[in-house]
């Protein structure tokens, strides 16, 4: 995870390492999947995510797209 100040930042990073730019989130979309993904993982009765909850969470995020298509 890296952390930029804006857009721009972020390309100006990948083009001077010649990396191709990945997807991108807000703090807020960050916040928002971790909170999601990890506020039940200490109870008892946790278990993983079945993969349409965890697409349903992304999409819940706003996190749609190619990039964040779990199905390979």
């Amino acid at each position: 995870m890296l952390l930029f100040r804006d857009e721009e930042h972020v390309t100006r990073w990948c083009d001077t390492r010649n990396i191709a730019r990945g997807a991108t989130i807000t703090p807020e979309q960050g916040w928002r999947l971790a909170h999601g993904w990890y506020k039940d993982k200490l109870r008892p009765d946790w278990r993983r995510h079945t993969l349409e909850e965890a697409e349903r969470l992304l999409a819940d995020v706003g996190l749609t797209g190619p990039f964040w298509n779990l199905r390979g």
